[in-house]
């Protein structure tokens, strides 16, 4: 559904009343707060006498700052700014010069940028501005002679592929541009099957294997931190650093609520490794310069400072994070750190999550689930700031949406995305609660990743890898992505924006499928496949279908005084064409989805219960952001299959089973109708097995039935 509203995104339409724009689950891109923000009880509220007045702007502001807000450093900076040694980067050389500006002109700017924040809450510690001035933050000299002892190791993948990559290993760029990648199916102990791409007539690089902690290309300083927290690697971690820690992309679809602990210790070891790698590169270059050799050519930078990125759904899943690297950092002083706790988490007695809900569900929902943020992190020798300029920052951790406002549209006034161009890691996590979100604002983060500048933000292009001035760097982009499963956006996203000249690696889990798994309840399960000739034509062809093969079993068993029939409908778009069919018909049924008021949603249950309404109409949105426990199901029709084989599982197995427990259907006369068609494998594969899934796409019958 194409359209200009910018809806926050969960399903089909904007989620603003009246017409405003939404904040809402709408497909359209969302800006504003709409109805979305009081969809949820346990929502924290945001109101705007929780922001200190004088607080200067952040990286985590409601609306899109202009340009020169996200482009300038904190007031503190520039007034405190020292320049003895040549500049950092970009951002810092660009700071010396704008010293010459009055305070009044600054303190004006900063004014008028506090205003523009005044609808968020960002907690009540104050931020005082960034206290490093540059010497401060990185005396040449003394520096590089700390890191003396740890000597640039040629064979180490930062180098190799970042820091100093040969002429031979950049022609992998012509090969890759036009989309020419050699695949090899591999079976990895701890993974299982995955397919590894390197661009054709490319050697596979030498993928070593790691034992311990100790083998990884890891600072010295993160060594023991890293041990302390995570303890020995484990099998999986064994199985993925040799391909994370070569810099090539992943993608995991194996990602787990047990898993999901040790998976975050080593792509947040990876992420330190790689800022703290680069800074000491750019301290030693200039420790080099300032002893007077102008002579020297030193490609150390990009154009602008920030190079690793996580997008992540929710601030809890922000804080996972960030308690990750402060714990692995081990830096002296945290700044701002109140200030980001108040601001990304709750209190324990304030989160008033169900405890009987399943380990996903709290994983994702529990603390602050809010899904609009954005805030940048900053290192120095011994400390790390929490919301500092975005130009200013080594590390951005944003949602998906936080992004796109700032991002904006075309022909937006109010846009930037300068700050993404030389982003060198993305890390993307939990990428099934994103593809429940608003897919179209991943989308277009990574459309607008390592693309040339517009403004030049001060930058030393002397100092600048020569690949950057090539417009390469989204071909030596490291992009790592976690996710519960595979899906068509997923396999869209490697396809199109995962094109490191490394390798890419593309895991494909094998399933055993949940239909023979429903709390031992015997369902008949029937599933009908129906054609459709291409994917842009499959809602089409599926609602045609529905009509004419489903729509009169329904109507006839309720006109013969049946009841408990619950129609699961994945996607909004679908919900609403359906519930505006069912609207011609004679037939009394409820709609439960994830846009349905409270209200309406406990009539509509309490009337399916007593069979009042004896349809009920459920989308697969509503029942990954609620998870209710429907009651009074004796039929179970799936319009669409959901995309978390759990949900099959809940809805089916454990629906039906309450009902027989209630006594009001007979176990062997429970049942189940599952529409599907080719362009479903991924789906129906994590639901019936693997085994069974190529069969059912391809097979000449067109029923299948289980028992």
């Amino acid at each position: 559904m194409s359209g200009r509203s910018r809806g926050r995104g969960r399903g089909g339409f904007s989620r603003g009343k009246d017409g405003d724009r939404g904040r809402g689950r709408g497909g359209s891109r969302g800006r504003g707060r709409g109805r979305g923000a009081n969809s949820f009880d346990n929502r924290p509220k945001r109101t705007s006498d929780a922001i200190p007045q004088d607080d200067p702007p952040s990286s985590d502001e409601e609306d899109p700052p202009a340009p020169s807000e996200i482009d300038s450093e904190s007031e503190t900076d520039e007034e405190q700014e020292k320049s003895t040694v040549k500049p950092y980067n970009a951002l810092l050389q660009s700071l010396a010069a704008s010293k010459t500006k009055d305070d009044s002109h600054k303190s004006k700017r900063r004014k008028i940028a506090t205003e523009d924040l005044v609808t968020e809450e960002v907690g009540s510690d104050v931020d005082e501005g960034d206290h490093e001035t540059e010497a401060e933050e990185g005396d040449a000299d003394e520096e590089a002679g700390e890191e003396e002892d740890e000597d640039e190791n040629p064979s180490d993948p930062f180098e190799t592929h970042f820091a100093n990559p040969s002429p031979e290993y950049l022609k992998r760029i012509e090969v890759a541009k036009r989309g020419e990648w050699q695949n090899a199916k591999l079976t990895i102990a701890g993974i299982g099957r995955s397919i590894h791409s390197t661009p054709t007539g490319s050697e596979s690089i030498l993928v070593r294997k790691f034992d311990s902690i100790k083998s990884l290309h890891l600072k010295k300083r993160l060594v023991t931190p890293f041990e302390e927290v995570n303890g020995e690697l484990t099998p999986l971690q064994k199985a993925f650093t040799p391909y994370l820690f070569s810099y090539q992309d992943v993608h995991f679809a194996g990602r787990t609520v047990s898993n999901a602990e040790e998976l975050r210790n080593m792509y947040c070891a990876h992420a330190l490794n790689h800022i703290f790698k680069t800074r000491d590169r750019v301290i030693k270059d200039n420790g080099r310069l300032s002893h007077g050799d102008d002579d020297l050519e030193l490609r150390d930078q990009g154009f602008t400072r920030p190079k690793v990125l996580f997008i992540l759904p929710t601030r809890h899943s922000c804080v996972r994070v960030v308690d990750t690297l402060v714990s692995l950092a081990a830096v002296e002083q945290q700044e701002n750190k109140k200030r980001f706790t108040d601001s990304y988490s709750i209190p324990s007695d304030q989160d008033r999550l169900n405890e009987s809900k399943p380990a996903d569900f709290k994983e994702l929902f529990s603390g602050n689930h809010d899904d609009l943020f954005r805030v940048g992190v900053k290192f120095t020798r011994k400390t790390m700031k929490f919301f500092s300029q975005f130009y200013n920052s080594d590390i951005i951790l944003a949602s998906p949406l936080g992004l796109r406002l700032i991002i904006g549209d075309e022909g937006d006034k109010k846009r930037d995305y300068d700050f993404l161009s030389s982003i060198e890691l993305v890390i993307v996590d939990q990428v099934d609660a994103l593809l429940q979100q608003n897919w179209d604002h991943v989308s277009h983060v990574f459309e607008h990743l390592n693309l040339i500048p517009k403004d030049a933000h001060g930058c030393d292009f002397g100092r600048v890898r020569n690949w950057y001035l090539d417009s390469h760097a989204r071909y030596l982009r490291q992009t790592v992505v976690f996710s519960a499963h595979g899906s068509p956006e997923l396999n869209a996203l490697f396809t199109q924006h995962m094109s490191n000249i490394s390798g890419r690696l593309k895991t494909q889990p094998e399933y055993d499928g949940v239909i023979t798994d429903l709390g031992g309840l015997q369902v008949r399960q029937t599933f009908v496949r129906f054609e459709s000739p291409t994917p842009t034509a499959d809602p089409d062809s599926r609602f045609k279908f529905f009509k004419s093969a489903f729509v009169p079993t329904i109507t006839r068993n309720v006109a013969q005084g049946g009841s408990g029939i619950l129609v699961f409908i994945s996607s909004y778009f679908d919900f609403v064409r359906v519930r505006n069919f069912f609207n011609t018909l004679n037939v009394a049924f409820g709609a439960i989805s994830e846009e349905t008021p409270v209200a309406e949603v406990s009539r509509a249950r309490s009337h399916f219960l007593s069979g009042r309404f004896p349809v009920l109409l459920y989308t697969g949105r509503a029942h990954h952001f609620r998870r209710y426990e429907i009651r009074g199901v004796r039929e179970v029709v799936c319009y669409s299959l959901p995309e978390n084989e759990i949900f099959y599982k809940e809805i089916v197995g454990g629906f039906l089973t309450r009902s027989v427990g209630e006594g009001r259907v007979e176990g062997d006369r429970c049942k189940t109708k599952v529409l599907f068609s080719k362009w479903d494998a991924m789906r129906l594969e994590r639901v019936v097995g693997t085994q069974r899934v190529r069969v059912m796409c391809n097979d000449v019958g067109d029923t299948f039935e289980f028992i």
